[in-house]
């Protein structure tokens, strides 16, 4: 049996992804708001809503349970001083908290991520079952030979 550990994230990300599209929806506030106080625009990518709830739900299987000020930790950067007259090192800021708990309140409406009291959110056995199902397709797709031992 494969599971998300046995496939490369990027992959595993952009299948999850293209699955998510049919089951959650994305808000139109999206393509408006920054993904974080480190940026200066908005995601230029179409399918950035659904490429970043695919993610959460990787990481939340991954290091699960886990909350949303680390993930949102997780997805910051680092920004540089607003003054242009005071040459500083750049601070790290969290990446866009209403984003991940929004993103999170959909999986959880799909049942892939549950809540686990005052720990943050931990995935559910249906939402493993859904990943290690994408992660089997992806490494059927994948022409890889150092993962050949994984079928």
């Amino acid at each position: 049996m494969v599971t998300l550990y046995d496939v490369p994230t990027a992959d595993l990300n952009d299948e999850v992804a293209a699955r998510l599209e049919d089951r959650i929806e994305q808000p139109e506030w999206v393509q408006f708001t920054k993904s974080g106080q480190d940026r200066e625009l908005p995601p230029q990518q179409e399918d950035f809503w659904f490429r970043r709830a695919a993610s959460l739900l990787r990481k939340v299987a991954d290091r699960g349970p886990v909350g949303v000020e680390r993930l949102a930790t997780e997805y910051g950067g680092a920004k540089r001083g607003s003054n242009r007259y005071v040459v500083s090192p750049p601070n790290h800021e969290g990446g866009s908290r209403k984003i991940i708990r929004v993103a999170l309140q959909q999986l959880e409406e799909e049942e892939f991520v549950e809540t686990a009291q005052g720990e943050g959110r931990r995935v559910t056995d249906e939402g493993r079952s859904f990943l290690d199902e994408a992660a089997g397709d992806v490494l059927e797709e994948l022409d890889r030979p150092e993962l050949e031992r994984y079928a």
